[in-house]
């Protein structure tokens, strides 16, 4: 409906409304002080004033994460954009929906290294869904319709739009288009029939299935279909890092996260099967490695995505099918009940006999009789105090990986990590966009004492905001990935690896506000954990955890090795 003329500012706040925005997670600068004092005088939305503008995106990315909804960020032009740069690249490296505005410098001032300007457009072109520059106030309405529409449909990311100051001080009548079409722009959902049979009687004449599930099959939400097809055909499943979730992690069918640091059993059933069914996954290098490696055993290989360009792009296909994972799958269901034929019985039988000799390897053992505090062992007793109904995100490295390999996810969107781009300083802010998502939800952020020292300044937006955002430091002493890689490649040079000047963790806490514990002995890690989450529920905590400085994750694979040149103590 077209209404009186407003300002651009005003189009901003009046555009949010429309798409029904909770939460904006922002930063304050000159270039977007319109829109600043627009949104003082609205009440639609909320907005969290983040300490950097990078945190202020990753808080965003977590609520997406977590809802799968559309996460917003605002942040001014120059350095307010270049700090969001990192945050829209790990979004963009996951697929998660997301819009960015930013600031600009007025339009005439464009061009000529004006205070505080960038080429916003120009640096975020390679990791963005895509991005927008808005010289004229009539084109923002639309133009920030498109970007919601782009950053939630197909395979989704974050999309930044661009806003001169002058533009939010211009006038025009404001319309907001009910939808939007864009002749370039047609994602297919509904999967090839034809191709949809062929892989049906494919996986019904194999002899060694494995379904291998990515982060496509969260964000399509496909859970609910995945966990029927697989139960009704009884086939092994396993999960990357990003797809933990998808399928119940405690579940006898679930062989583990394989990769890298996958499970042996995981590894080794993606390696020897004789037919693969690929879920909203990329085959990425930390799944299967080099691909010639993994090219060495002849497989046939069903491939389902949203994104076509995602398909035969790593590891050649044999079946690919373009459309949403959850329709494909129902598809999937549908003709496998609706038909007599069945999976061979004696070769599954044999196939999952071969799989839990490989299971009985205990891949992921540790000496739980240790004197020092094992990470893996928190990990655990952090599962078993939660339930395992906690949302859990994650920095990056050791822990990282502890987390994925020790809590037993079982349900989606409850492991938020960087997984594409590798983000240190995630967890924290990855925490509050969580919290502020799923308020009286059990939030822990799992990190490492260098990843946590990258975003620390947020426990002050945590402060602000009164969030119980359980905080569990595994702290070793070291980079402790880089540490690993030190001792296994590096013959034990370890350069720069060692973190010698740490704060107290706890009194640094206590000087936000929060409450804070250290623990050194392993006999008091629960009872820890249960007054974190009990008598201080209400309340962020900070668990110092003094760990082994000297363990490593297990399994490991070298990298430009292959799936089975698993490192296994």
């Amino acid at each position: 409906m077209a209404e009186m003329e407003l300002t651009g500012a005003e189009i901003v706040i009046r555009c949010l409304h429309a798409e029904g925005v909770e939460y904006v997670f922002g930063y304050p600068g000159g270039a977007v002080l319109n829109i600043y004092d627009e949104i003082y005088k609205q009440e639609g939305f909320k907005h969290i004033l983040a300490r950097h503008e990078q945190a202020a995106v990753h808080a965003a990315d977590a609520y997406a994460r977590a809802t799968g909804r559309v996460g917003v960020a605002l942040v001014t032009s120059g350095p307010g954009a270049t700090n969001a740069v990192t945050g829209i690249a790990t979004a963009y490296m996951d697929s998660i929906p997301m819009v960015v505005i930013t600031g600009q410098v007025p339009t005439p001032a464009i061009g000529q290294d004006a205070f505080q300007e960038v080429d916003t457009v120009g640096i975020t072109r390679p990791c963005v869904k895509h991005n927008f520059l808005v010289k004229d106030v009539k084109e923002l309405a639309l133009t920030i319709k498109k970007a919601f529409y782009i950053a939630a449909t197909g395979r989704p990311g974050p999309v930044v739009v661009d806003i001169p100051k002058d533009v939010t001080q211009h006038t025009c009548a404001f319309e907001y288009p009910d939808s939007v079409s864009m002749r370039s722009y047609n994602p297919t959902y509904k999967g090839h029939a034809g191709q949809i049979k062929r892989a049906v009687q494919m996986l019904l004449e194999a002899k060694r299935p494995v379904i291998y599930v990515g982060g496509g099959a969260v964000l399509g939400n496909a859970s609910a279909q995945l966990i029927d097809f697989a139960r009704e055909l009884g086939y092994p499943v396993t999960s990357t890092l990003m797809g933990l979730g998808a399928y119940p992690a405690p579940d006898p069918l679930f062989l583990g996260m394989l990769g890298m640091h996958g499970t042996y059993e995981a590894n080794m059933a993606m390696q020897h099967c004789d037919v693969l069914l690929a879920v909203g996954a990329r085959f990425d290098d930390r799944v299967i490695g080099n691909p010639k490696h993994f090219a060495r055993e002849a497989r046939r290989i069903i491939h389902i995505d949203v994104d076509p360009s995602s398909i035969s792009k790593r590891v050649k296909v044999d079946v690919p099918i373009v459309g949403d994972v959850a329709q494909v799958l129902d598809e999937f269901g549908r003709l496998i009940k609706g038909g007599a034929e069945r999976p061979e019985e004696a070769a599954l039988k044999a196939w999952w006999a071969q799989i839990e000799l490989w299971r009985a390897q205990d891949c992921l053992k540790y000496d739980r009789g240790a004197a020092a505090i094992k990470p893996q062992y928190v990990v655990e007793k952090l599962y078993e105090v939660t339930g395992g109904e906690a949302f859990v995100t994650s920095d990056v490295g050791q822990h990282q990986m502890w987390a994925a390999q020790y809590y037993q996810f079982n349900k989606p969107r409850r492991w938020i990590n960087s997984g594409g781009l590798g983000t240190m300083g995630v967890g924290l802010p990855y925490a509050m966009g969580v919290q502020f998502a799923h308020p009286e939800a059990m939030v822990a952020c799992i990190t490492g004492e260098g990843s946590i020292q990258m975003n620390i300044q947020e426990l002050s937006t945590c402060k602000e905001n009164r969030l119980p955002i359980k905080i569990i430091l595994l702290n070793n002493g070291y980079l402790g990935m880089v540490r690993q890689w030190q001792e296994f490649f590096y013959e034990e040079r370890y350069a720069e690896s060692y973190v010698a000047s740490l704060p107290d963790f706890v009194k640094l806490a206590q000087a936000y506000g929060h409450e804070g514990l250290t623990i050194e002995k392993p006999e008091d890690v629960e009872p820890a954990l249960r007054r974190a989450f009990g008598e201080w529920k209400d309340k962020l905590v900070f668990l110092n955890f003094i760990t082994d400085p000297r363990e490593n994750v297990y399994p490991m694979i070298p990298a430009g090795k292959g799936l089975s040149e698993m490192i296994l103590v």
